[in-house]
């Protein structure tokens, strides 16, 4: 009795390489396509140079004390609604087609008077609307 069998009889263990190659080639495809939109990024672009002066129109200031009072340029003006201030904005914005609000609100200020500040401009078709801030020191 033989229990081990010939050596002839076994059959020989191989790899099969046609499923490796099948997912090699879906990574390769992957890549190439990820990879192929890098290339914008790489653009060496120069930008042109400008050596005028840019004129900046002169700027509405709108100062918001804590206690809701308001004042344009540094004026104090006796107004409370947005369309109050608004007509004050359009009149001190005549003849500026670029005008340019900028709001001081003090830090104590309510957020309801810097928002009918900016809902005046609105009003007034100012369109351009900034804040100024102050560093901390």
């Amino acid at each position: 009795m033989n229990f081990r069998g010939s050596r002839g009889d076994r059959d020989e263990l191989d790899i099969n390489l046609i499923p490796l190659i099948d997912v090699l080639l879906v990574i390769l495809i992957f890549l190439a396509a990820t990879t192929s939109f890098a290339r914008f990024t790489q653009l060496k672009v120069t930008l042109p140079q400008a050596s005028a002066d840019q004129e900046t129109p002169p700027a509405l200031e709108v100062a918001v004390s804590q206690d809701g009072r308001y004042a344009l340029n540094g004026t104090l003006i006796d107004v409370s609604t947005p369309p109050e201030i608004a007509e004050v904005l359009r009149q001190a914005a005549a003849g500026k087609p670029e005008a340019l609000v900028v709001i001081n609100a003090d830090a104590q200020a309510t957020h309801q008077s810097v928002i009918n500040v900016m809902e005046a401009a609105r009003l007034a078709g100012i369109a351009r609307v900034n804040f100024a801030a102050q560093t901390a020191r």
